[in-house]
């Protein structure tokens, strides 16, 4: 189980991770100053999520291999092969609406997840999932107010939204598609089945959806690798760039 346990605890910090990256390259370019502020504070908000998680994956690796690591070491000194974050995740920012739904579709997923996450035997998970949960639930408010404001606003900007769940809707998918780790865990009770959260993810999605006007795309094709290793060219571009001072200067705090 502690395998399964750190490949699924890296899983959770490497999609808060690489969201934060994305979602950092908004400071200071957000549409109006109120919002380049609230987005750069989601994205503290997931950092901090991402620490809190890799230092917990930290402590089971060494407990497998007796070796010590830290969380810096996890978040980057791994290859992108080694990083089981969602497709979702890495897909580029785009314009603001893009950003917006990429944030939205992660945030409801997150929220849900969390909820049953609080009540995991697993207490150390479970302490994360009730002190995130707050954070979440108002990325989930955030979000959806632009997903709302844009979705029923003018014509460019409901545009620009339908474009961008067309984008992004085959990577919605691999959310609840469990991997071996995710199924192994589940079995034995440490975290919910993902493929039951589906539902209250996709009615949060329409309620919200309606609400904007926008209509729900069709099932399509859905995109799956990030979970076990493989991603898109995109995840190698963010590693470079989020990666370079760390390997350059490996001893420096």
């Amino acid at each position: 189980m502690s395998d399964s346990l750190q490949q699924y605890l890296l899983h959770l910090a490497d999609t808060n991770l690489i969201l934060t990256q994305r979602n950092a390259a908004w400071c200071g370019h957000g549409p109006i100053l109120e919002q380049d502020i609230a987005i750069t504070n989601i994205t503290l908000d997931l950092i901090g999520q991402a620490r809190n998680l890799y230092q917990y994956a930290a402590a089971v690796q060494e407990k497998i291999t007796g070796e010590a690591t830290t969380e810096d070491k996890l978040a980057y000194h791994r290859a992108e092969r080694e990083y089981y974050n969602l497709l979702l995740v890495e897909q580029e920012n785009g314009d603001w609406a893009q950003t917006i739904v990429r944030q939205f579709f992660y945030a409801v997923f997150q929220f849900t997840l969390y909820q049953k996450l609080q009540k995991s035997p697993d207490a150390q998970l479970a302490a994360i999932a009730t002190k995130s949960i707050k954070e979440t639930a108002y990325h989930v408010e955030w979000c959806s107010e632009w997903v709302i404001r844009l979705g029923d606003g003018t014509e460019e900007s409901k545009q620009r939204m339908e474009r961008a769940v067309e984008n992004l809707w085959p990577y919605t998918g691999e959310m609840f598609i469990p991997a071996a780790y995710e199924e192994e865990l589940a079995t034995e009770d440490i975290i919910p089945d993902v493929s039951t959260l589906l539902e209250p993810w996709l009615q949060k999605v329409k309620d919200i959806f309606d609400e904007a006007t926008l209509l729900l795309p069709q099932k399509q094709h859905n995109h799956t690798g990030g979970k076990t290793g493989v991603h898109t060219e995109k995840l190698g571009y963010i590693l470079a760039e989020m990666q370079y001072l760390p390997r350059m200067h490996p001893e420096a705090n």
